[in-house]
């Protein structure tokens, strides 16, 4: 059997441990430079807030019906995943699949006897753990155990955990089960499906194998055998290399300047060297894209992108950002407000597939790599991020975003830590 593990309303969840007064409140969470909201509470849900809605036009709604409103916090976030990941990975005795910052699949052996109470046993152990309430779907594949998830999620009758364990359980959930909502299925799909009159996961599931195959790629055939019971999609016990890693941001407001752009694809260049060498890859192309304000229409506008590549394989910071340079620099035009950039970095290697030149230094290339060793230990173990960083990339990212309603690294900062005042008149510094 496979249980997939998925936080409630994470973001919201995260503040909530150490924001009590905010329990029972209407809450959301915003993109970055507060541009919309990505998170909501059940609370904001019921009074018809939305994902995705602009915050510039719910602002008087949340002001006048006493919502909470947060900056995302995500190295907040982040490091309350890790604990959370970190708790499942004690409780499991095979290794987890991390899916996403809030879902992870793990795997549970057939002589495991009471599921039901089990999953329980994991939506409690998590909550007690970390102050996270997680929903918890048991059935015979992954596809099914997100269904079984959504259930557990939804109803509070299950009491954190929903099984799907028998024939009945499995043709009821499909039953209940819009087409839309299967894992797997995007939105063209959908529609597809839609227009065929199948609204149900149960009537996708009963359709044929020639006609599956007429409608679906090998991943939507996966998806249809998963929704029948035969495992197809398997829990991965190791997380594969990515092939290519992007980092990006909309800007709080339009930058005009040269320099001010190559701050931040320096940035975002450091934040993929970090990641590729966490990965322990290289990558051998740099891709740069720029775009203007497509909502600002009387402004001119522009979009362009253009690639570089580069003589082997590398990891290595500065060289990263001297290319991504090189990169903005042949597609940077004066006169335009740029209000998003992003570097992407392409042709990704294990370090141990890389065949070096003839004419490699290799006692340089080892500098760099001890460089580069120190200086992510250095900021691995900072309550400041980035303490070492390049120059190039100035005050990093954070200089040219918008956070107006930020709240405390409460996990990460020792000035942000809560402090409790006791004796007569005790409170809770929050």
């Amino acid at each position: 059997m496979i249980a997939l593990i998925d936080c409630n309303n994470f973001f919201v969840s995260c503040e909530r441990v150490f924001r009590p007064d905010l329990l029972g409140q209407p809450v959301i969470v915003l993109s970055n430079n507060d541009g919309c909201a990505v998170a909501l509470s059940n609370e904001a849900k019921a009074l018809g807030l939305k994902r995705g809605m602009p915050y510039f036009r719910i602002r008087k709604f949340c002001e006048s019906n006493n919502v909470a409103v947060l900056s995302g916090n995500h190295r907040l976030y982040g490091d309350i995943s890790s604990r959370v990941m970190a708790t499942l990975e004690s409780i499991s005795p095979h290794p987890i699949e991390i899916y996403s910052i809030d879902e992870a699949f793990m795997t549970i052996d057939d002589s495991t006897g009471d599921l039901e109470g089990f999953g329980r046993y994991i939506a409690n152990h998590v909550m007690k753990i970390t102050g996270i309430p997680v929903s918890v779907g048991i059935a015979p594949t992954k596809t099914l155990a997100k269904i079984a998830a959504r259930f557990a999620k939804k109803h509070r009758g299950y009491r954190g955990a929903c099984i799907i364990d028998n024939e009945e359980k499995r043709l009821k959930a499909l039953e209940l089960t819009d087409v839309r909502d299967i894992w797997g299925i995007g939105r063209r799909h959908s529609k597809k499906l839609l227009e065929r009159g199948i609204t149900t996961a149960l009537r996708l599931a009963s359709l044929d194998e020639p006609t599956i195959s007429r409608l679906f790629n090998a991943t939507g055939r996966h998806t249809w055998r998963e929704l029948n019971g035969i495992p197809s999609i398997p829990v991965e016990e190791s997380t594969p290399a990515r092939q290519t890693i992007t980092a990006s941001r909309s800007f709080a407001s339009e930058l005009h300047s040269f320099e001010d752009l190559r701050k931040a694809v320096c940035t975002f260049a450091s934040i993929i060297g970090r990641k590729l060498r966490q990965q322990k890859s290289a990558a051998e192309e740099v891709t740069v894209f720029l775009c203007t304000n497509r909502f600002h229409n009387s402004d001119p506008q522009y979009f362009n992108t253009t690639s570089l590549h580069l003589p082997e394989p590398t990891d290595f910071t500065p060289d990263l950002a001297h290319a991504a340079t090189e990169a903005m620099r042949s597609i940077f035009r004066n006169g335009f407000g740029y209000k998003k950039a992003g570097v992407t970095v392409g042709r990704i290697k294990t370090l141990d597939r890389i065949q070096r030149s003839l004419f490699t230094d290799t006692a340089s290339e080892e500098k760099h790599r001890r460089l580069m060793e120190v200086m992510d230990s250095i900021n691995k173990n900072v309550n400041n991020r980035n303490r070492i960083h390049l120059a190039s990339a100035g005050n990093g990212i954070d200089e040219f975003i918008r956070r107006e309603h930020d709240s405390r690294l409460y996990t990460m900062r020792l000035s942000d830590i809560i402090r409790v005042h006791t004796g007569p008149s005790a409170k809770k510094d929050c």
